[in-house]
């Protein structure tokens, strides 16, 4: 069910529906009682506006008035977002942080990746044993604990029509990625990056 949208004519027409009856009251659209009226309505419909965007706002990945408030309940923003963040920037890192719900697998770690906007692949190492062919890495037993974010060498986060006045139409980088990316990865790894084209 679509919440309901009146405008400043419907409350109009449901203030005069209460007044009572008699010449006292006219309900003519020249009468000095209309007009007095006419003044509370638009506020009336400013309200009900307002209020049908609470419903949107009410979620996460569609805020725009409640985002403030969003942040504030997670500890947004934080040094991973930049200087300047973009609305649709900070609202993937809102949305990012709620669905984070911990792991340590490379599903885990993608999807956070997705959440925030970035399509990366996960590379797994692991220390020299014998069997492995030629040509392959070589290294000591610290690359148990390595693993690697494979990037495009600048994501491109572009504008949506959500997006709010004075925000860029695209934006490139990945610090929001590395940062966040080294948040949640587990203590006793060694996390790098690779940027390709």
């Amino acid at each position: 069910m679509p919440a309901p949208n009146y405008s400043a004519a419907d409350y109009l027409r449901a203030l005069q529906a209460h007044l009572p009856r008699g010449r006292v009251w006219p309900r003519e659209s020249d009468a000095t009682q209309t007009a007095v009226l006419s003044t509370l309505t638009p506020c009336f419909e400013t309200l009900n506006t307002r209020a049908n965007y609470l419903l949107t706002d009410a979620f996460p990945a569609s805020t725009y008035e409640l985002l403030p408030e969003w942040e504030a309940t997670l500890g947004l923003p934080d040094p991973c977002a930049g200087e300047a963040p973009t609305t649709e920037q900070r609202v993937a890192q809102v949305v990012g942080r709620l669905t984070a719900t911990g792991g340590q697998s490379i599903p885990y770690f993608t999807a956070v990746a997705s959440a925030l906007g970035y399509a990366i692949t996960i590379t797994q190492f692991v220390p020299a044993q014998f069997g492995m062919a030629f040509g392959m890495p070589f290294g000591n037993d610290d690359w148990a604990f390595a693993w690697q974010v494979n990037a495009p060498t600048f994501s491109i986060n572009y504008l949506t029509f959500s997006g709010s006045f004075g925000t860029p139409f695209a934006t490139w980088g990945n610090n929001v990625l590395q940062c966040e990316m080294a948040r949640i990865a587990p203590a006793h790894t060694i996390l790098n990056f690779s940027y390709s084209d």
